[in-house]
């Protein structure tokens, strides 16, 4: 049985759905393990608005897309970050009257940040800010400018699965490092933005990442003279689960074992030009069997509701044969985090939907 040592995944990661009101809004999340967030990502379900992400080590008006590779700026629309949730101005992309919204956060150290000074740790050698949750193994970075790449702290205490990386003040890519990307993963990377493949470059200086530093190439996406954001997460046993899995082209489609009951579901066949699907089971059309609500980040675009996966105790079934899901013999990467853990120290089952 997958025993985890979180009990409730409400504590480190919640989904929030809502409704605009085009005014001012405060969001209180209905979440067991209420926590201010600390990377908040929101996005329109029914219109074609950007997917917004905030962070508490950037502050809450720096803005970054997903589908872009714009910088950061500091256009309106979420004004606080709340100890049980946030607080939306009257701005279109995150509280048009109508519309209806979706608010994914993840809790990191409350906003409570580490200076990594590398001249005086000797971890790394270039600085950095970062703060992070070691007990559901996520953390969030910043640095630069670097001139010609480096070795980055990323405060995770533990070799990161998954790497996402942003520059905060020029046009590029955001660049993803996963660990099931290839054979030799630390030579390639995905961009969320975009619906390429894997591409090969030295973006990580062809160097796997350690318990302490992610190494970045002097490339512009990563590593010059700009400012960066990075978000490093860490599997952890009933949680989260960072695997692959190899797509049979068939509606009864691959069974992917994470050992939890998913909540939220982030998806992308690394070999072929496909868009990311991102799906979360509280946005779920009809039950197991039927339509799944799904976005991609590499677009602005609503919620597809053509999409079809089931939500298990131990882990989530395709149930398509759409190509952004289930390519006959292509490899996807995945992100999952849990809605409920499978077996707590409680010792609680947790059952099907």
């Amino acid at each position: 049985m997958a025993y985890s040592t979180i009990n409730d995944p409400s504590a480190y990661f919640h989904t929030e759905l809502y409704s605009g009101n085009g005014s001012t809004q405060v969001i209180t999340n209905t979440a067991l393990g209420d926590f201010k967030p600390d990377w908040l990502w929101t996005k329109s379900r029914n219109d074609s608005f950007d997917h917004i992400t905030r962070d508490s080590s950037r502050g809450v008006a720096k803005r970054l897309i997903t589908h872009s590779t714009g910088a950061e700026d500091s256009n309106s629309g979420t004004s606080s970050f709340n100890t049980d949730g946030f607080t939306l101005d009257s701005t279109n992309t995150v509280n048009k009257s109508s519309d209806t919204y979706v608010a994914w956060q993840w809790k990191a150290n409350g906003g409570s940040t580490t200076t990594n000074d590398a001249s005086a740790t000797s971890v790394g050698n270039q600085d950095s800010v970062y703060q992070a949750n070691t007990t559901s193994r996520f953390s969030m970075f910043t640095y630069g400018p670097l001139g010609s790449g480096g070795q980055i702290a990323h405060g995770l205490g533990a070799i990161p699965h998954v790497i996402l990386i942003k520059s905060r003040s020029g046009t590029r890519d955001w660049c993803m490092y996963h660990h099931r990307n290839t054979s030799a993963p630390e030579t390639d990377f995905l961009s969320i933005n975009q619906n390429v493949g894997t591409q090969d470059a030295t973006v990580w200086n062809d160097t796997v990442p350690t318990s302490t530093v992610v190494s970045v190439s002097g490339d512009g996406k990563v590593g010059t003279d700009e400012t960066y954001i990075g978000y490093a997460f860490r599997e952890v046993q009933g949680y989260s689960k960072f695997g692959s899995y190899t797509g049979n082209g068939n509606a009864d489609g691959p069974f992917i074992y994470t050992g939890f009951k998913p909540h939220w579901v982030l998806i992308k066949e690394t070999g072929a030009t496909r868009n990311w699907a991102v799906a979360d089971s509280d946005m779920q059309a009809t039950g197991n069997g039927g339509n799944t609500n799904a976005f991609q980040t590499n677009t602005n675009a609503a919620q597809d509701a053509n999409e079809r996966m089931d939500w298990l105790s131990n882990g989530f079934k395709i149930r398509t044969t759409s190509t952004t899901w289930n390519t006959s013999g292509g490899n996807f990467i995945y992100m999952a985090f849990a809605d409920k853990t499978l077996v707590g120290t409680n010792n609680v089952i947790s059952l099907a939907r």
